[in-house]
């Protein structure tokens, strides 16, 4: 049967990314009971659950995650499609990124940005893999990797090792196991750079790269978080979630880090207009005063978990 729910999107959008009707309503300037509705039809007209309900709180289901991750990138292009048919001044700067990098680094700067550059405005879209790139319109992207992506140039911004990371009953199932067996039995969650990562940590770690068959893939990457706070799997993570390692809800598995990783500007556009150069300018001047990275020396009588 032809999906027709299209105009429902919008909304989906809206909720999924506040996680809850009440916030939605407000922000659509619709009631709550309108938004429930166009969502709980939505639900019925794809035919799966968008989200898991319970205590008021909202989440959203792997079919909601996979649709909102395209749904955003659908509507994104609509929007930059109908912005160059009105002639919308070109002075707004596209950046793709992914969404971890995005609210846990860029976004709590970019009040210093608009500060310095207050003629410039900026899009940030979802970027969460290099193969996003293909059909992204954007004018340069932030990416997780080791470099060295085919067909774009890319330099390293921040270095930023990465180690395997769990929630604490996972680590204690590796515990048990050792590290060697776990990342061949256990699913290991894929990043943006592919499976590039972990077979640096393989070869880091002087073991062959022979993952599960069981696997989960989770292109956004804060919902990959969650993913991994919910124990569904291990992922390479790095000093940003140094907030879940604090309060015990993440534990790193492992003392082999992958060290020569880190956040990448990888460019789509070339020459870069002038509100592009200024946002790249200010980028590497942010750079340059992060202290991102590290492997900090486990001591041998304390395990990692």
């Amino acid at each position: 049967m032809r999906f027709r729910s299209y105009d429902a999107l919008k909304t989906f959008d809206v909720v999924a990314r506040r996680l809850s009707m009440t916030a939605a309503a407000e922000e659509v300037h619709q009631s709550k009971g309108s938004v429930s509705y166009q969502i709980n039809k939505l639900e019925r007209d794809l035919g799966f659950q968008l989200f898991e309900r319970g205590n008021a709180k909202l989440t959203l289901t792997e079919a909601g995650r996979r649709l909102w991750h395209v749904s955003q990138s659908a509507l994104s292009q609509i929007d930059r499609e109908i912005s160059d048919l009105r002639g919308v001044s070109s002075a707004t700067v596209s950046i793709g990124s992914l969404t971890y990098f995005s609210s846990r680094w860029l976004s709590p700067r970019l009040t210093r940005f608009f500060e310095a550059n207050p003629g410039v405005s900026l899009r940030i879209e979802p970027v969460n893999s290099i193969e996003m790139l293909e059909t992204a319109r954007v004018d340069l992207a932030i990416l997780w990797g080791l470099g060295g992506w085919a067909n774009y140039k890319s330099e390293l911004l921040i270095p930023c090792p990465a180690v395997p990371t769990a929630n604490r009953a996972v680590a204690g199932q590796i515990e048990k196991m050792g590290i060697a067996d776990a990342v061949r039995r256990l699913p290991l969650l894929g990043d943006s750079s592919g499976d590039a990562g972990w077979r640096a940590w393989h070869d880091a770690a002087g073991l062959s790269y022979e993952p599960s068959r069981s696997s989960l893939a989770i292109p956004d990457s804060n919902s990959r978080v969650q993913a991994v706070v919910d124990g569904q799997g291990v992922a390479l993570w790095d000093d940003l979630v140094i907030p879940e390692i604090e309060a015990g809800t993440l534990v790193r598995v492992s003392d082999v880090w992958v060290e020569t990783s880190g956040y990448y500007v990888v460019f789509q556009k070339a020459p870069l207009s002038a509100g592009a150069e200024a946002f790249l300018d200010w980028l590497w001047c942010e750079a340059e005063s992060c202290h991102l990275g590290g492997s900090p020396e486990l001591s041998p009588s304390t395990p990692p978990w």
